[in-house]
C-alpha cells in the first residue's frame, strides 16, 4: 500500500538528546532485512522497558527518531526505544499483509525481524520483558496492530494512529472470534481522524469491531464509558469493556495526519512508572487473570 502524505513534514522538529542513535548490527533471524535503530538512555532505569517506534510509508527510523520526543522522554524515565526501519525500498511501508509477516516468530516476515530487535534488546541490557510496548502512526500504526495480533505473548500494550484492521484476525470462515485465544493478551489504543484523506476513516469502525471481538467484549461496537473532547477539543474518547481494555479515539475534523501523541500513549502504557508497581504483561485483557503467574515469550 503506497500512502503519500506529509507526515515527515509533521516530524519536523528535531529533539536533542544527551546520549544518540544507535545502528545495530546483530545476529538474530531477520528474514526481510528490518533496519535495526536503537535509543538507550545514559541513564537507563532498573530493568528498563522497551517501546517499539515503527515509521509510518515514506519515513524511515531517524525521522521517527529526530521528529518525536521518545528519546528525551526515555532520557528522563530511563526505558529504551527501538526503531526499525522498512526495508521496502519502494515506498518505505510495512509488510502488514503478507502470510509471512501475519504469522509468528515463522513467518519470515518484516515483523519477526521486529520482534528478534525486542529479545535481543531484552538480553542485551537487561530488560524488562513484561514491560514491551509498541506504537505508530499510518504504515507504524498498521504494524502496530501485526505485532499486537501475531505477538501477544510479547508485547503488553499497543497504540495505533490512522491504521487499518490487522489481518491475522481473519479467519477460514471470516469469523473475527477466530483469534480470541492467541490476542487477548494486551491493551489496546486506536485514535482516527474523521477527514482522513489517506486511510478511509470506516477503518476505524472496523478496528473497533476487531479489537472487541479479540478482547472477548462479545464482538460489541458499543462503548461503556464516551467521553467528549477528551484529549483533545473535538476529540472523542470512546471505552470498551468494564476494565477498559480497549480505547478509541475519533478526531472530528483531523486529517491522516493526526501525529503520534506521546503524552497519551506514555500514560497509556505506564512508561512514567519507574518503581516496582507499574503496568506490565497479563495484566490487560480478558486473559489477564490465567496469566498472573505465566511469563511473555522472552
Amino acid at each position: 500500500m503506497r500512502l503519500t502524505h506529509g507526515l515527515t513534514a509533521l516530524w519536523a522538529t528535531t529533539s536533542i538528546h544527551a546520549a544518540t542513535l544507535q545502528k545495530i548490527e546483530a545476529d538474530f533471524p531477520n528474514p526481510t532485512n528490518v533496519g535495526f535503530y536503537l535509543y538507550a538512555p545514559d541513564k537507563l532505569s532498573p530493568n528498563p522497558p522497551v517501546l517499539v517506534s515503527p515509521h509510518w510509508c515514506h519515513g524511515d527510523a531517524l525521522a521517527v527518531y529526530n521528529g518525536s520526543s521518545f528519546a528525551s522522554l526515555a532520557d528522563r524515565y530511563g526505558f529504551i526505544v527501538i526503531y526499525p526501519d522498512s526495508p521496502n525500498a519502494a515506498d518505505k511501508c510495512w509488510d502488514v499483509s503478507s502470510k509471512g509477516t501475519l504469522s509468528h516468530q515463522s513467518g519470515g516476515g518484516d515483523s519477526q525481524g521486529i520482534v528478534n530487535m525486542v529479545a535481543w534488546t531484552l538480553k542485551r541490557y537487561k530488560a524488562d520483558a513484561g514491560r514491551v510496548f509498541v506504537t505508530g502512526v499510518s504504515s507504524g500504526a498498521m504494524m502496530t496492530n501485526v505485532l499486537l495480533g501475531a505477538y501477544p505473548d510479547v508485547f503488553a500494550a499497543g497504540t495505533a494512529f490512522a491504521g487499518v484492521p490487522f489481518g491475522c484476525f481473519a479467519a477460514p470462515d471470516g469469523s473475527r472470534d477466530y483469534w480470541n485465544s492467541d490476542c487477548a493478551t494486551g491493551l489496546v489504543q486506536v485514535f482516527h481522524g474523521t477527514a482522513d484523506e489517506v486511510l478511509n476513516y470506516t477503518n476505524f469502525g472496523e478496528e473497533v469491531k476487531q479489537w472487541t471481538s479479540v478482547l472477548g467484549l462479545c464482538g460489541s461496537s458499543t462503548p461503556a464509558k464516551t467521553e467528549e473532547n477528551n484529549p483533545f477539543q473535538n476529540w472523542t474518547k470512546y471505552v470498551y469493556g468494564k476494565d477498559g481494555w480497549l480505547e478509541a479515539y475519533s478526531a472530528l475534523d483531523v486529517t491522516h495526519n493526526i501525529g503520534n501523541h506521546e503524552d497519551v500513549a506514555m500514560k497509556w502504557f505506564d512508561l512514567t512508572c519507574t518503581t516496582g508497581n507499574c503496568f506490565r504483561w497479563g495484566q490487560g485483557g480478558p486473559k489477564g487473570d490465567s496469566l498472573l503467574n505465566q511469563t511473555p515469550a522472552f
